[in-house]
């Protein structure tokens, strides 16, 4: 055998031997290997946005702005909002609590995962961020069992020393919570704050430290906030003995707590901020049993306070607003996150609410114009907000696909199928998943099947209908479909037709389709129901259990319950 002839066959037994190897590590099933070739396309939507935690501007070009998602990465803008960019997706939390430019070089940011608010919805994070290109590329640099951070803080005089507000665990005591600071740029860390602020080690299991703030005359003066919660399924403990306001004068090496002027009482989350005109001038949201507290200030760098005012962040409840936000261009002029943004400017002697009508609820993050004294930039829990005139109308940034999903379905549409799901604060939605227009799908393509926060979608693949349900006030919708010709495009395509809804005030129920065209909803048990009214040949009608049989679609009858 010559030379090339062997070289041939040693090739092709090596080759064979490979593919075998191959074959015989290749299992089936939901791994790497089996879906290695797919690749994630996002279809939106956009036209109602998501949870914006933190916002941070570039303090060189206005245009650049940096923002922190509760519940889908950091994204970055570089003209205003009319475009963006996701530059976090390859890291390993999707859910984040803080960002943070660096004072002396504005190419490095700070990202604190896991989102410091207590709601159900919130997820949790890995640990501290750093990028030193503007956010094309970054480093974990610790803190992994920190779950959730408050903020970040970058010494003006020195880059390598940050402080970090490590809240901790939602859901568990202990973690990586208190307030650490870093000397040598993060490479290592060390706790400052949190041991020993309850009476006892189970307080402090549960306490961290939710805000930091330094003097912007001296950052050696420093302010934090320690907050003591505890979540279940059940409930949520707001407050405690570890809970409470305190004040280093030595660049964070050592602290007190500030009590004078302050509620004796336990205090819940609590916020704060520093005059930017006079920082002996401390203003402070504090909670308080049964949603009772208030806003209190300090003229003297926090050693007395005076209570100013009973207005409280309320809605959801305390624990997911009480950011303060202290205007850079008026002295006494705050911002208080709520479910409606509040303003005081007159240093919390009075607070009125700022216009409504054209922007989303549930305030988490506020930033400025230090050119522009009526420009205000929002973030709630439908996207990104700015204002030209101090809040009296607002511009929404209509291009940010990062709704919170609880759950989804879809159905069998042809040509392309159609997606429904439950998101956080932003309804049950619908969509599809392809469009024939040549730009792609559309925020237009999008449309709301139930109104609120969003729950379980289902679909009656059969006759085409979307069911949405929404525990919170016990309603139930019937999303009804029809086929509409389009002759030009030589295709037929479903439209909205007709909505049923359908209150209750029942554990569990069953929505069903007949091919006489009835939907029919089941009684399970015995209630009233608000029988609604619909045009055409679709009619709703309520019968009893024994009366109906449950549709069954595959091989699932559609019956949800609605436990709170």
């Amino acid at each position: 055998m010559n030379r090339l002839a062997l070289a041939v066959v040693l090739t092709a037994l090596v080759s064979s031997h490979s593919y075998a190897q191959d074959d015989e590590s290749s299992e089936p099933g939901f791994n790497e290997a089996t879906f290695a070739g797919l690749e994630f396309r996002s279809i939106g939507p956009a036209f109602m946005s998501g949870r914006i935690s933190d916002i941070a501007i570039h303090p060189d070009n206005q245009s650049v702005w940096y923002v922190a998602v509760g519940s889908g990465g950091v994204w970055r803008t570089e003209n205003r909002g009319t475009t963006w960019e996701p530059i976090f997706d390859e890291e390993d939390s999707y859910s984040i609590g803080c960002i943070t430019i660096d004072p002396n070089n504005p190419n490095t940011i700070w990202v604190g995962t896991g989102e410091n608010v207590s709601g159900r919805h919130v997820g949790y994070g890995s640990g501290v961020y750093r990028s030193r290109d503007g956010g094309q590329s970054w480093e974990s640099m610790g803190l992994e069992d920190s779950e959730r951070i408050g903020m970040i803080r970058v010494d003006p005089r020195d880059s390598n020393t940050i402080f970090v507000a490590a809240q901790g665990p939602l859901w568990s005591g202990g973690g990586e919570r208190g307030l650490y600071k870093s000397t040598d740029g993060g490479e290592t860390w060390r706790e400052v704050l949190g041991d020993g602020l309850g009476n006892d080690e189970s307080d402090d299991s549960y306490t961290g430290v939710s805000e930091v703030h330094m003097d912007p005359r001296n950052p050696d003066v420093m302010y934090a906030v320690s907050w003591q919660r505890m979540r279940s399924v059940a409930v949520l403990l707001d407050g405690g003995p570890g809970t409470g306001i305190h004040k280093s004068e030595d660049g964070g090496e050592t602290w007190r707590e500030l009590t004078s002027g302050l509620p004796e009482e336990t205090m819940g989350k609590t916020g704060i901020a520093i005059s930017p005109q006079d920082p002996d001038v401390i203003y402070a949201t504090i909670e308080l049993s049964n949603r009772t507290g208030g806003f209190w200030r300090s003229d003297d760098g926090g050693e007395s306070w005076e209570k100013k005012n009973e207005y409280l962040s309320s809605g959801t409840g305390p624990h997911y607003y009480m950011e303060l936000f202290a205007s850079p261009h008026q002295f006494g002029r705050v911002y208080q996150a709520d479910v409606h943004l509040h303003v005081t400017n007159d240093g919390g002697d009075n607070f009125t609410r700022l216009q409504h009508d054209t922007k989303h609820v549930d305030h988490h993050a506020m930033a400025f114009d230090p050119n522009d004294e009526n420009y205000l930039l929002v973030g709630n829990d439908g996207g990104i907000y700015e204002s030209y005139d101090l809040g009296a109308t607002w511009s929404f940034a209509a291009n940010m696909p990062i709704t919170q999903f609880y759950k989804v379905a879809v159905d069998y549409d042809e040509p392309f199928y159609n997606v429904y799901g439950g998101t956080q604060d932003n309804n049950s939605q619908g969509g599809p998943s392809r469009t024939d227009n040549n730009v792609g799908i559309r925020n237009s393509d999008w449309f709301v099947t139930l109104f609120g926060d969003g729950h379980q979608s289902a679909v009656v693949i059969e006759y085409a209908f979307c069911v949405c349900f929404r525990p919170v006030n016990r309603v139930a919708r019937v999303i009804a479909f029809e086929t509409v010709t389009r002759p030009f495009l030589g295709a037929d395509t479903r439209h909205l037709r007709h909505i049923v809804e359908v209150e209750h005030d029942v554990e569990d129920f069953v929505v069903q389709w007949y091919v006489d065209h009835r939907i029919r909803v089941r009684r399970q048990y015995l209630a009233d129901f608000v029988r609604p009214v619909l045009p055409g040949p679709v009619s709703p009608e309520i019968v009893d259990e024994q009366e109906a049989p449950a549709l069954q679609v595959g091989a699932q009858s559609l019956t949800f319950g609605f436990g709170e």
